[in-house]
């Protein structure tokens, strides 16, 4: 199952220098997952400072 990054983003991208895989990209209004590439590893909800990202 893969993350997700809901609206309380606040663009930092700190999600995005965690990710082993390169999922994390910015977008229009802030951060997003591609979950075709995410391995649920969490890494990046470990890393979002406002806890903005959860599985789906």
């Amino acid at each position: 199952m893969a993350y997700c990054i809901n609206g309380d983003c606040i663009s930092c991208g700190a999600c995005a220098d965690t990710c082993p895989v390169g999922a994390i990209s910015e977008g229009d209004a802030q951060y997003v997952i591609d979950a075709d590439v995410c391995i649920s590893c969490g890494s990046c909800a470990d890393g979002c400072p406002v806890g903005a990202i959860s599985e789906e």
